[in-house]
């Protein structure tokens, strides 16, 4: 399979490009700054793009078999400046997607956007959703419901709290909104199960909150 991982040369979307090469897969990394990625390999290829830009992402998407969306904001300034940063983007893959015939989309979110958000923590309900990231929850929302309009063979992945280190190999993952799961997860193993979601039919459709 040859996989497109938009937002590639940096924390999820950097190990999501390493778990799918350990997996035989073709990668796409793109990024504004692909460089930044370190890593090297001869089934890897790094395309210098905007996610926010149309004919960017629109020229990097034909020949691909699935997508897999983890651009994200460096600082709350950013987020900021382009309110809309996960949701614009996204339209933009969805639309270039259409358009080049592909059709497996892995977005990554966040555990209590959406319908999730009702059943979130105290903490995390009130200071981080409705206080502190409140602008990014409110465009998660509005990403999802764009890949869940798409009419493509979508997945969302909704993690907790990102850690860094390795994959524990033990993601606890629940299709359901009101489902408990561990409030953290390593970037690392919400890498292998966006890349795993690319070819398991039975994430298609799915919403899962992640923990591990």
């Amino acid at each position: 399979m040859k996989i497109l991982v938009v937002g590639a040369s940096k924390g999820t979307g950097a190990l999501c490009v390493k778990s799918a090469l350990a997996r035989d897969h073709r990668v796409s990394a793109f990024a504004r700054t692909p460089s930044k990625l370190n890593l090297e390999h001869e089934r890897l290829t790094k395309v210098v793009g905007d996610f926010h830009d149309a004919a960017s992402v629109a020229a990097a998407m034909p020949g691909h078999d699935a997508v897999i969306i983890t651009a994200s904001v460096s600082s709350l300034s950013e987020l900021k400046a382009i309110p809309d940063y996960f949701s614009r983007g996204t339209r933009y893959c969805i639309d270039a997607m259409k358009a080049s015939g592909v059709k497996r989309l892995i977005v990554l979110s966040a555990l209590g956007a959406g319908d999730s958000k009702p059943h979130a923590g105290w903490f995390l309900r009130t200071v981080v959703i409705n206080g502190i990231l409140k602008r990014a929850f409110q465009d998660h929302d509005v990403q999802e419901r764009l890949t869940e309009e798409s009419k493509l063979e979508w997945t969302i992945a909704r993690p907790g709290r990102l850690t860094n280190g390795p994959a524990k190999g033990r993601v606890v993952r629940a299709d359901t909104p009101d489902a408990k799961v561990p409030s953290s997860i390593s970037r690392a193993d919400v890498a292998d199960f966006m890349v795993d979601a690319c070819t398991a039919r039975d994430t298609i459709g799915k919403t899962f909150s992640l923990g591990g």
